[in-house]
């Protein structure tokens, strides 16, 4: 995702010779300053970015949490352009011992429907994720938490497996850590998003006055929140969803909304850098896109008539050997993404290159001989057939191409035979993780600025991705990391899991982008920072 250094907390810089990086990545904000008296009544938002669930036990993407993030209180977030996270319903957060994190809330808190929000709703709201554990949820994140006590109204102690958990901080402001009303939610399973809205059960900056499901959202500005995010500059917020990115362009350069956000095509944000009527605004990047492989049923994975480990592995190996990332980067991306050679992306500390030296050419470049000879000797016989599955709407447009692209790479030499096919997100969240496809298409927003964040919620134990892999020497390296405290030690193990990862390929990541936003001329406070949260607090105009 979500989204995502927490001990570090280092903001990511990519840098690429394109105009739509003309701006400086480093909490890009549009026009102006954005604190105090914006003064604006209502401003409207697009976006292509559509909702999973409103529960946060039940959706862990960037769509979703885009929204949470407006309406659900946290208990630690970060202040606008900065990754670095305090105190926001909480008075204070810290580690009274090795595996405790006490964290004492400000007195008083309410929901907006009035219910009192205390220590019971923090501890209901962490239970029943780890409860739930949906499959399409982010409990994954919440794997160092032993329990959770509610000492009294505004007293929380985390009890943590690993002590000193160098992770832990930012997790409370992840897609796992919205407070919830345990007087509106259920304990035991996701509580439909109009039961959430009746409910009122929001305590953010905002609350969901009126909710179209995927279609129109109304937000209204909350009096009651007293977190670190301060009052929203504006009343009145309506989010518009779109099915066509093109038609999210049209109606940001026409004036017909105030910011498009997630997701324009690379030809679309070139394009509107020269209209005099928008501002283009870029952020630091963490996005990452890759190919997932499901272990269980790819070409002679361990469910398949033909299962064979050594062949499975083959045909992994022979995909990122033809992968030509620069190729995606130019012809579909226009330098929007770059080329990504490993799992923690370039910009934070411990990212390597391993993919580079392992695959292809040896050199990041594509290479039909390696991936003819990888097949060869593990006895695969050419043309592999390879469902591949992308989505359209999730991603932005620019999938479609992105995809026919990778199709034809993996077709050269009539090494593979590609069935690509697509689903839109609502049902391809539900059917990758039910095992429908054999390999297909992901991408990750991080929830902090950490590589933790691009390894533990894909290689550890329970991992959300769900494919069936697991390796117990990457497991522990992973939870180890975490509270590791000599930096140099813990960049040690982070390099590690990495190439350990890589020799296996559960997946195979290609692009690493930016965050991008487009307003009009008049609006003012669109930060896009290294906490990757697009807040609609600071829109102004």
């Amino acid at each position: 995702m979500t989204s995502a250094s927490k001990n570090s907390k280092r903001v990511l810089a990519v840098v690429a010779g394109s105009a739509a990086f003309a701006l400086a990545l480093t909490g890009c904000q549009a026009g102006g300053d954005s604190s105090g008296g914006g003064g604006s009544e209502s401003l409207i938002v697009g976006t292509t970015d559509k909702v999973t669930f409103l529960d946060p036990a039940g959706s862990y993407d960037n769509g979703s949490f885009a929204l949470m993030n407006q309406v659900f209180p946290f208990l630690l977030n970060s202040p606008l352009g900065t990754s670095d996270v305090e105190p926001d319903i909480a008075e204070s957060a810290e580690y009274t011992s090795d595996d405790e994190y006490t964290v004492v809330l400000k007195e008083g808190l309410t929901f907006a429907n009035g219910n009192e929000l205390t220590s019971s709703d923090v501890k209901f709201s962490f239970d029943r994720q780890v409860a739930i554990a949906d499959e399409n949820g982010p409990s994954v994140l919440l794997g160092n938490i032993e329990s959770v006590d509610a000492v009294d109204d505004t007293t929380v102690v985390f009890n943590l497996k690993n002590g000193n958990d160098q992770t832990f901080a930012q997790i409370l402001s992840s897609p796992a850590a919205p407070i919830v009303d345990e007087e509106v939610f259920a304990a035991d399973a996701v509580t439909p998003d109009d039961d959430i809205v009746a409910g009122n059960a929001f305590a953010g900056q905002y609350v969901i006055d009126s909710y179209d499901f995927n279609n129109i959202v109304s937000f209204k500005a909350n009096a009651d929140y007293r977190g670190v995010l301060g009052a929203p500059e504006t009343d009145s917020i309506t989010l518009k969803y779109y099915t066509d990115a093109s038609n999210l362009k049209l109606d940001v350069q026409e004036g017909n909304i105030d910011v498009a956000h997630r997701s324009l095509s690379a030809t679309d944000v070139a394009d509107l850098e020269g209209n005099d009527n928008v501002n283009v605004v870029v952020g630091p990047g963490g996005e990452i896109r890759y190919i997932v492989f499901n272990f269980d049923t790819q070409p002679f994975g361990a469910k398949t008539p033909e299962a064979d480990a050594a062949k499975s592995l083959a045909v992994r190996g022979a995909v990122a050997d033809l992968i030509n990332r620069q190729e995606i980067s130019d012809q579909v991306y226009k330098g929007t993404y770059l080329p990504l050679y490993s799992y923690v992306p370039d910009g934070l500390t411990g990212a390597t290159e391993v993919l580079k030296d392992l695959y292809g050419d040896g050199d990041g470049g594509p290479s039909t001989e390696a991936a003819q000879k990888r097949l060869a000797d593990a006895g695969v016989e050419t043309p592999v057939t390879l469902n591949l599955q992308y989505n359209p709407d999730h991603y932005g447009e620019s999938s479609g191409d992105e995809y026919a692209l990778v199709e034809s790479q993996l077709e050269a030499e009539g090494i593979f035979d590609v069935n690509l096919q697509s689903t839109e997100w609502v049902t391809y969240a539900k059917e990758r993780s039910a095992d429908a496809y054999p390999a297909y298409q992901l991408g990750w927003f991080p929830d902090y600025s950490d590589a933790d964040n691009y390894l533990a919620p894909f290689f550890g134990e329970g991992n959300f991705l769900g494919n069936h892999y697991a390796d117990a020497e990457v497991n522990d390296l992973i939870v180890a990391q975490a509270t590791e405290l000599d930096p140099a030690t813990r960049e040690g193990m982070i390099e590690e899991i990495q190439a350990k990862v890589a020799a296996q390929l559960s997946t195979v990541p290609f692009l690493q982008g930016a965050q991008i936003a487009v307003t009009g001329k008049d609006v003012t406070g669109a930060t896009l920072d290294g906490s990757f949260k697009f807040r609609f607090g600071s829109l102004a105009k």
